[in-house]
């Protein structure tokens, strides 16, 4: 028998925790006995169907669902209301509308509970006091961290944790981010390695010891052999380029939202839309979404074949039990596969009609490899000039402007303003404030020159007047990385499409994700120490840490990465600020060809369009 927390194969199951969050979720409306309604955050709608469907809450009492926005001014239902929300203070203050609504219309007082999820917090319980509501609710938290998105993936689901931790410099979310850690080895152990790099990392790591000290899990034997905690602002460089595996394209065109995505009629080729959950339990998808996506419609259409002779078998069967056989086991897979089929051929049509329309996409591609690169060329300038006076869509448009800055350490000066006036007079000046947020982020900035110093002697001011010209060009850190990790391959068409020999195919050959790449380097050295001019290139400070205690219950030396102990093969990498469907693909090949494997950890999903979204001041209305 496999133990606790942990599958037969010697990877965690992590379908434990989302049985512990429903167990919590269904203990929490049982203790609002009766019918009650439910009104819920629109963020947390996608991760509550990961946990609790529909069926799970009206046994347990819900009546109707109301989704919580600023158009819902009060909510007609039953004498009871849960409020399914984030603390935050403007969300806070619209219950407190609702409840003060109800207050003077109805003589008969109702009875309101609100869950605020992931914990309380001070700040919304004041809120709740000046709106004079504090008295008619009972608070309490849904300590919901970890959603499992798949058998190797789970996921805070904080998308907004990018902006608000990273450029505002709010750390409320870090207790969160460390509970969830405490939460993972109270099920599968304590992690003996841990390598981190990054401020936020580290604070994460400080309160996981701290909360450590006053409740240790009991469980000593580990199943996750080595944790990596990575800062996202360490490496904004891979989520601005265009993701070319055909998970990441499906996140880049239709948007995955805790592991759903809707495909309207242009996939399905009927007026209804279909929700669709990918996972590993989707055949058809396990076996393509990792693919570049070049490498996608050949497969499908040999699936296609493939099913048509499963089909077929109908015919040579001899006997009434073979039939009964037929259509009791292998009709209803091929059904399901079929759907899943069709579903998926109409997508990368989708992808492939959005993706050459206006014939522009292999000029974008060729100008992110350049800049991948290093080439400083005038056609990089000249394209993105041309995408601004063309009105081309202002999302790929910024993410290009930002790749750009990013691969050079800034733009220079001249460049930034003209790129920066031209792209405010073609969208609107409201985007004067998204300039604000990626130069304060650094994803978007003016380079810093160094100046020619001439010695102050007579007859030296036409020498000063050259010099406060000329220029000495500062060296991209990002191409220094690039080239002591060997981030982009020097034969991009020798790495192989079909059967990837590098982990740069996720990018078509042209370039390897940072963190994957770091993580391949200290699991193959133990260690940070022999890449140290590259980690003093990057934001923040790395740390490594052993539990001795955690070592000896697997016996001397079981917590190295190479030793006999199998859980040594097991790493856990959790991204502190989000990470794109195609690093996950990238860790899932490295962990295929160097034996691996990988559980991945994250704040959230992000993609370029997501991450340039976010930062998106749009004008209030």
């Amino acid at each position: 028998m496999a133990a606790p927390g942990k599958s037969i194969s010697g990877f965690p199951d992590v379908e434990v925790l989302r049985q512990m969050a429903r167990g919590e979720l269904v203990d929490l409306l049982k203790s609002m006995p009766g019918k009650k309604d439910l009104v819920i955050e629109p963020s947390l709608m996608r991760p509550l169907d990961r946990i609790a469907g529909a069926s799970l809450l009206k046994e347990n009492g819900i009546e109707k669902i109301f989704k919580l926005e600023p158009k819902l001014k009060c909510v007609q239902g039953s004498g009871q209301r849960i409020y399914l929300v984030r603390p935050e203070m403007l969300t806070m203050k619209q219950v407190a509308d609702h409840i003060n609504a109800d207050i003077a219309v109805d003589s008969v007082q109702k009875k309101y509970k609100i869950l605020m999820v992931p914990r309380k917090l001070h700040v919304c319980e004041q809120i709740l006091e000046q709106e004079g509501v504090h008295g008619y609710v009972t608070i309490e938290e849904f300590q919901l961290d970890f959603i499992p998105l798949d058998t190797d993936l789970v996921s805070l689901e904080l998308p907004e944790f990018t902006r608000s931790c990273l450029m505002d410099g709010d750390q409320s979310w870090s207790h969160t981010i460390a509970k969830s850690l405490v939460n993972l080895q109270t099920y599968f152990g304590i992690i003996p390695n841990v390598y981190g790099h990054g401020k936020n990392s580290k604070m994460v790591f400080e309160l996981m010891q701290t909360m450590f000290e006053y409740d240790e899990p009991k469980q000593i034997n580990h199943d996750i052999g080595n944790l990596f905690l990575i800062d996202r602002d360490i490496d904004f460089v891979t989520p601005l380029c265009s993701q070319m595996t055909y998970e990441g394209l499906l996140d880049d065109i239709f948007s995955i939202d805790s592991g759903f995505v809707e495909f309207g009629s242009e996939v399905t080729g009927t007026e209804k839309s279909v929700k669709l959950l990918l996972s590993s339990q989707d055949m058809v998808y396990q076996d393509i979404r990792n693919k570049h996506f070049s490498m996608v419609f050949s497969y499908l259409s040999n699936k296609a074949k493939e099913l048509q002779t499963g089909y077929d078998k109908r015919h040579n069967l001899a006997s009434v039990s073979d039939m009964k056989n037929f259509v009791q086991n292998d009709l209803k897979d091929l059904k399901q596969q079929h759907k899943s089929l069709t579903l998926h051929i109409g997508a990368c049509e989708v992808i492939l009609n959005n993706k050459t329309k206006g014939g522009d996409f292999e000029e974008q591609m060729r100008t992110e490899h350049s800049l991948l690169e290093g080439v400083e060329g005038k056609e990089n300038y000249n394209y993105l000039e041309e995408c601004i006076n063309r009105q081309y869509n202002v999302t790929m448009v910024l993410r290009l402007l930002c790749l750009m800055s990013l691969t050079q350490d800034g733009l220079s000066s001249q460049n930034y303003k003209t790129l920066k006036t031209q792209l405010l007079q073609s969208h609107g000046f409201e985007f004067m404030l998204t300039f604000f947020n990626l130069k304060k982020l650094g994803l978007l900035t003016e380079k810093q020159e160094s100046r020619i110093n001439v010695p102050q002697t007579p007859g030296s001011k036409h020498l000063q007047k050259m010099a406060s010209i000329a220029t000495i060009p500062k060296k991209s850190s990002f191409q220094a990385i690039s080239k002591k990790l060997n981030l982009v391959p020097k034969a991009a068409e020798e790495v192989d499409l079909k059967n990837p020999n590098d982990m740069s195919y996720v990018y078509s050959g042209a370039y390897t994700p940072i963190i994957p790449r770091l993580v391949e380097q200290v699991l193959q050295k133990d260690g940070w120490s022999h890449i140290e001019d590259v980690i003093k290139l990057l934001p923040g400070s790395e740390y490594n840490f052993s539990s001795s205690r955690a070592k000896s219950a697997k016996g001397k030396g079981g917590g190295s990465i190479h030793s006999l102990d199998p859980s040594s093969k097991v790493v856990c990498v959790y991204f502190i600020g989000g990470c794109t469907y195609s690093e996950i693909a990238a860790l899932r090949y490295l962990g295929k060809m160097k034996g691996y494997k990988f559980l991945i950890a994250t704040t959230g999903i992000l993609s370029g369009n997501r991450l340039i979204e976010l930062l998106t001041e749009t004008p209030s209305i």
